[in-house]
């Protein structure tokens, strides 16, 4: 495999949102592997509106090691793609990593996303190996990961995984999209031109709880199908010839009867059953109004083109590079 030139410039962006019990741990580990990269980096903690002291000690952090830890305030909840964006938009190195805040993928992986990258991908994905998730997640994940290889035509298999790596020019490519819904794995694969995936730990959750109920679950498996693909309307559409094609054969059937003995009274006795079969036709067609709403929202929503985050502060950056 041919060898790209040595990375020497390194951002991490980690979203932040009341993850007070892990960010001690965090800064630690992250700060003690980036160190012992030997290269110049920068760790970039984007605090989303936590309701904890996360953005104090982010703060504190980065008053301590300016210019190597970024504190980025944003002003509210913005949600966790949304906060990586805004950490996107200040970074400087040569390639952007990003890592949840809840060290269930370790940091000590990085440097092996950095000679991932250094063999020329522009995308380094991740697989995590022995997942100590639940049932429900895993098989969420699953759907997801099979949306997104259908979307992108890039055949990664586990997109849930926030510890990848970008170079530059792939994270410049989507500061320039606009929409509002961003799931930033499969934005990223749609530029890149060479990906790959590795194998990486996965820890259980040690400190505090997951911020993804059941219901936010299943609400964020809807939006991400729905932001990357059209493949709701199409299997809409497919349900939809089903329907008319199983119609047209249950009207031939019911003319065929009418003609046969007693068909009058097998006519008159089956009409709870055509009303069973119209209920069902007519809830495909409430759940086609439905999908299809989804999406003019989203279209409402990109119209109008507000800002994704609105940041609040920037911490511990010192005045910009000559």
């Amino acid at each position: 495999m041919e060898t790209a030139k040595r990375l020497e410039f390194i951002s991490v962006v980690i979203p932040v949102y009341n993850e007070s019990g892990c960010l001690d741990e965090l800064l630690k580990r992250t700060l003690a592997v980036l160190d012992g990269t030997g290269r110049r980096f920068e760790f970039i903690l984007i605090d989303d509106g936590s309701s904890d002291d996360s953005a104090e000690k982010i703060v504190r952090a980065a008053e301590a090691r300016p210019d190597q830890v970024i504190a980025v305030l944003l002003n509210r909840n913005y949600g966790q793609h949304n906060a990586i964006m805004a950490g996107f938009s200040q970074v400087r190195g040569d390639l952007v990593i990003t890592l949840d805040a809840d060290l269930q993928n370790p940091p000590e992986e990085i440097p092996n996303l950095i000679a991932a990258a250094e063999e020329g991908n522009d995308v380094v994905g991740t697989i995590r190996q022995n997942r100590r998730d639940t049932f429900f997640r895993r098989f969420c994940s699953k759907i997801v990961n099979c949306a997104a290889r259908q979307a992108t035509g890039v055949d990664m298999q586990d997109y849930g995984c926030m510890l990848r790596a970008y170079r530059r020019p792939i994270v410049d490519a989507m500061l320039q999209c606009n929409e509002r819904s961003t799931f930033i794995p499969v934005l990223g694969n749609s530029f890149a031109r060479k990906t790959c995936e590795i194998p990486v730990a996965h820890a259980a959750r040690t400190v505090g709880e997951s911020k993804y109920s059941v219901w936010k679950l299943i609400n964020l498996q809807f939006n991400l199908l729905t932001c990357m693909t059209t493949l709701p309307l199409r299997i809409l559409t497919y349900f939809g010839l089903l329907a008319a094609a199983s119609g047209f054969l249950l009207s031939l059937y019911i003319l065929i009867r009418r003609f046969c003995p007693g068909g009058n009274e097998w006519g008159n006795a089956g009409i709870f059953t055509l009303f069973a079969i119209s209920f069902i036709f007519v809830g495909i067609q409430m759940i086609g109004i439905g999908i299809i709403g989804e999406y003019i929202g989203r279209i409402y929503t990109d119209v109008r083109a507000r800002p994704r985050y609105f940041i609040d502060r920037v911490i511990g950056r010192k005045e910009a590079d000559n």
